[in-house]
């Protein structure tokens, strides 16, 4: 899997069997005994990709030790192993080349933000953020977060993914001016 998506990244989704199995060394038979076609490779690294997303998440849940707060910024953290994958232009030729792995990426990413606006509702009921309206709230959320997929913006300033989520959710959930300038 770590083969196919350097293969994307360097040729684009239209790379060929052939050119993976040069890339990881095997013969393209030995390469088909693991896997039927790409398409069944794309598909098995978007669902490890959310399944393990999932379990993350349902390991921050399940953190007693963990406020409300630190809940919501660990959810809203949650980078898929193969979080490389998930970059803006990957994502557009799986669009155009892919379409029903692409409508899959995108359904589990709207499911997934609803362990996010529960979070968010429990923290405006218990009087943790501002009350405001989620909806709205979580477009700003994910349309901030969505940043990280243009990659190519953080790479080129240094800046690696893991860093810039965080700092994204740092500002989201704290703002720009610091406790003692309130």
């Amino acid at each position: 899997m770590k083969g196919f998506i350097e293969e994307i990244r360097d040729k684009g989704m239209k790379f060929s069997m052939d050119d993976l199995a040069k890339r990881l060394g095997i013969s393209k038979r030995t390469l088909y005994e693991h896997f039927s076609s790409k398409v069944e490779i794309l598909e098995t690294i978007i669902q490890q990709s959310f399944e393990e997303g999932d379990e993350k998440t349902q390991q921050i849940l399940a953190d007693n030790s963990l406020s409300l707060i630190e809940k919501i910024k660990g959810v809203m953290m949650v980078l898929p192993t193969h979080y490389e994958f998930y970059d803006l232009r990957i994502l557009e030729q799986m669009k155009r080349y892919y379409p029903e792995q692409y409508a899959q990426v995108e359904a589990s990413l709207s499911e997934d933000w609803q362990t996010l606006r529960h979070l968010l509702e429990q923290a405006i009921r218990e009087g943790l953020i501002v009350n405001m309206d989620v909806t709205l709230m979580l477009k700003v959320i994910v349309d901030a977060l969505n940043s990280t997929l243009d990659q190519r913006f953080y790479m080129k300033n240094q800046i690696t993914v893991s860093e810039a989520l965080s700092a994204i959710v740092d500002v989201l959930l704290f703002g720009l001016v610091p406790a003692d300038k309130r």
